[in-house]
């Protein structure tokens, strides 16, 4: 099984730059950054745009492949967005992974001032979204419309490096976006239902409950992929799936033995790739770096750098 990593793009670079460098030296397969002009409450912190992150860590990495997770219809519209999809898949040299999904609400679907969606709007955008970015990045002189997109002789040259495109790995939870991935991904990426909040801290036997209804939920969804691609007529083992670990009550990096188990959960549901986070000092994902390096010992193979 393959492990990737989210790097937040909460420091400056000339600190988060060490960060991508180790991953690439620990040998993480794939790292990640989130698409969010800001993201719940570090909104209100350092935050940096993905592009230009995603620009940099290709500059210094030369193995580990790269993504977005998830770059959403939010504020990004398939014209301008495929350019610089192409260009980062250029400067990475075919290593780029494209994750994408439907978009959600709080800061990024208010701060542009646009009128909230209703979930069926929402996901109507992004069924666009996908198509026209879908076509942007396979073919040249690209004239679409729809309700929400449009383009009109839009070029793709040269095209992306990886062909026929890059590997688009769609986020999706619902039977309609479950369809779509059948119908466009080549990877499918899942955080599993969402735990119902507490309103106090929860108790170790509460907690260990959180945790079994999650994987309840991860399971149940990961049947339902395998009949949406049964609908599509398409193999099961056709697409890559991607688990994010830390969507559980259980954060992954709070030990060695809490990766470990996650990480044979996720292969016994059949998941080809999981992701997990860099600890952070405090707030989301807080952690220890010591937890995480000693995962990186445990389950990785590292790089030979030059």
């Amino acid at each position: 099984m393959r492990i990737g990593i989210v790097i937040l793009q909460d420091q400056p670079w000339r600190q988060s730059e060490r960060r991508w460098r180790r991953a690439e030296e620990w040998g993480f397969d794939h790292a990640w950054t989130y698409d969010h002009i800001g993201w719940r409450t570090l909104v209100d912190g350092p935050w940096f745009d993905a592009v230009p992150t995603l620009t940099a860590a290709a500059l210094v990495t030369s193995e580990m492949r790269l993504g977005t997770l998830v770059a959403s219809p939010n504020f990004r519209h398939p014209v301008p967005f495929a350019r610089e999809v192409t260009a980062l898949d250029d400067i990475s040299a075919g290593r780029l992974l494209l994750g994408v999904g439907a978009g959600g609400t709080g800061f990024d679907s208010a701060v542009l001032g646009e009128p909230e969606l209703t979930p069926k709007n929402r996901f109507d955008r992004y069924a666009e979204f996908v198509e026209l970015l879908d076509l942007l990045l396979r073919e040249d002189h690209v004239t679409w419309r729809g309700a929400h997109y449009a383009a009109v002789d839009a070029r793709n040259l040269p095209g992306c490096v990886q062909r026929p495109r890059v590997p688009l790995i769609m986020a999706a939870n619902g039977p309609r976006g479950l369809r779509l991935v059948a119908k466009h991904a080549q990877g499918w990426v899942t955080t599993g239902g969402v735990p119902g909040a507490s309103l106090s801290p929860p108790s170790g036997a509460e907690l260990r409950a959180q945790q079994e209804a999650w994987w309840a939920t991860v399971e149940e969804l990961s049947r339902r992929l395998d009949d949406a691609l049964d609908g599509a007529g398409r193999e099961r083992g056709s697409l890559d799936r991607y688990l994010t670990l830390d969507s559980a009550p259980v954060f992954s990096m709070s030990s060695v033995d809490a990766f470990a188990e996650a990480h044979g959960r996720a292969a016994e549901l059949g998941f080809t790739d999981v992701i997990t986070h860099w600890p952070r000092a405090d707030s989301w994902y807080a952690g220890d770096e010591a937890v995480l390096e000693e995962v990186a010992a445990r389950f990785l193979t590292p790089r030979v750098t030059s």
